[in-house]
């Protein structure tokens, strides 16, 4: 991994997220405040919690189109478990995120044991199991949880909103293993030449077997905070979060190719995104335009990595 690389696209990034919150905040007195700050922290943790996870993914190269198929899925279940199955909601949630995690698992044994490239299983397991998640639906939602349910998605603990504390916790404990610890490092090895890891002795296998699984629970976990947030459960619930996750993951300097990534990069590019998104909103810009501008954003945060990357290369 080039490290020197990923500090001067951070370093950029970060630059880039400065310069994004000065100009919208002078185009609205409404958003560089306290109050829609902390909010739109309570909007992103769902992709965040995601997009960590994915940066593991991602960082050996693999690829996972289902979390936003596998949110949809706990979401139901934990309703379903609830009303329908009469289990006490902190045992509905549990199962939720235990069937949630095992999606990932099942993730990880097709493209471990059956050597299915990760775009291609992860694609057929999104239609499995979104679909599932209808047809257990039935195009019913479920309402009227508890109000001790909603600590999670709609409260504050010390005056910031329950799920941030949640996200700042998993960021921290991800960067701390990705960075400083042998299993980061295998990570990776794998992203930057999967033969030469296995002829190291390296677990690539039960590597990638953790890395699907532990998004699957990433994503399972999001859909509890999700209901919690929103009051209800549907089973389109987090159709699309996937690409918003990937987003956030290669904007904040994490190499599609494997091999290069951090959970930094990832969180300022999260925050960048959404901070487009609420300032554009905001000032009034359509949806349409703040998806283009988003995809322009990529596109040269891109170009000016590599751009980066070559000229130091040079020297």
């Amino acid at each position: 991994m080039n490290v020197k690389s990923l500090i001067r696209h951070e370093t950029l990034l970060a630059l880039l997220l400065v310069v994004v919150l000065i100009v919208l905040s002078f185009q609205s007195d409404r958003f560089f405040t306290v109050d829609n700050l902390l909010n739109q922290g309570r909007l992103m943790t769902e992709i965040g919690l995601i997009a960590i996870a994915m940066t593991f993914v991602i960082a050996t190269g693999g690829i996972d189109l289902s979390v936003g198929s596998i949110l949809g899925l706990t979401a139901i279940l934990t309703g379903v478990f609830w009303q329908n199955v009469g289990l006490p909601l902190p045992v509905a949630a549990t199962a939720a995120i235990a069937a949630g995690t095992f999606a990932g698992f099942v993730n990880g044994v097709i493209i471990t044991r059956f050597r299915v490239p990760p775009l291609i299983a992860t694609l057929a397991t999104l239609a499995l199991y979104r679909g599932l998640a209808e047809g257990i639906s039935q195009a019913r939602s479920v309402r009227g949880y508890p109000e001790w349910f909603y600590v999670l998605g709609q409260q504050d603990v010390l005056g910031v909103p329950t799920q941030l504390w949640i996200l700042f916790f998993a960021a921290v404990v991800a960067s701390i293993i990705l960075a400083y610890t042998t299993w980061g490092r295998t990570v990776y090895a794998v992203g930057s030449n999967e033969v030469a890891s296995r002829f190291s002795g390296l677990s690539v296998e039960k590597t990638k077997l953790a890395l699907y699984t532990a998004s699957g629970f990433a994503a399972a976990v999001a859909a509890v905070i999700f209901v919690s947030r929103v009051s209800t459960t549907r089973s389109d619930m987090g159709t699309g979060i996937e690409l918003d996750a990937i987003t956030a993951v290669v904007l904040g300097g994490t190499s599609i190719f494997g091999g290069r990534g951090t959970i930094v990069g990832t969180i300022i590019g999260l925050c960048l995104i959404q901070a487009l998104k609420n300032g554009l909103s905001l000032a009034g810009v359509k949806g349409d335009g703040t998806i283009m501008l988003i995809g322009a954003v990529l596109i040269l945060a891109i170009l000016a990595s590599n751009l980066f990357e070559r000229s130091g290369t040079r020297t």
